[in-house]
């Protein structure tokens, strides 16, 4: 019984690690927050609250977390704002 529930908490503790990488969105002079906000909404399936606030943060502190998940998660979502022109990577 002891065996199968430290089994269990290894596999959350799994689970956590798996989630620890983070899609960090960088400020620019040339995007607008239209633009931004638009693009976080459509690709981070942000609410327009949050994804405002994520580019005042951009804005005002130079960059902003702005998705954390899985690396595989995170790929595709960091690749799409790249390609409409933003600046990003993941940590």
């Amino acid at each position: 019984m002891g065996t199968i529930e430290k089994t269990q908490e290894e596999l959350e503790v799994l689970e956590l690690v798996a989630t620890n990488h983070e899609i960090i969105l960088y400020n620019d002079d040339v995007n607008t927050f239209d633009h931004v906000i638009d693009t976080l909404i459509k690709v981070c399936n942000h609410e327009e609250l949050q994804a405002e606030q994520c580019a005042l943060l951009v804005h005002y502190t130079g960059k902003c977390g702005v998705k954390t998940g899985s690396f595989d998660e995170l790929k595709p979502q960091c690749t799409a704002l790249l390609d409409a022109g933003l600046s990003a990577e993941i940590i």
